[in-house]
């Protein structure tokens, strides 16, 4: 377990909740229901969660 990077994994999680909850209460400040807010920011919270890890797998690699 040589030069693990404990902020990566933190930061992934950290992003992809900070992510989830801004779509969600800005779904539900533009009159949307709390059902499918929390399903549009489940949704968002899991392509933000695809994007920050392929950028942190792209840097690994190189």
């Amino acid at each position: 377990m040589r030069k693990y990077n404990f902020i990566r994994p933190l930061m992934l999680i950290v992003v992809a909740l900070l992510v989830k909850s801004l779509i969600t209460n800005l779904c539900m400040v533009f009159g949307m229901e709390q059902g499918p807010a929390e399903n549009i920011g489940f949704i968002s919270m899991i392509i933000a969660a695809i994007i920050v890890y392929s950028r942190i797998a792209r840097k690994r690699r190189k």
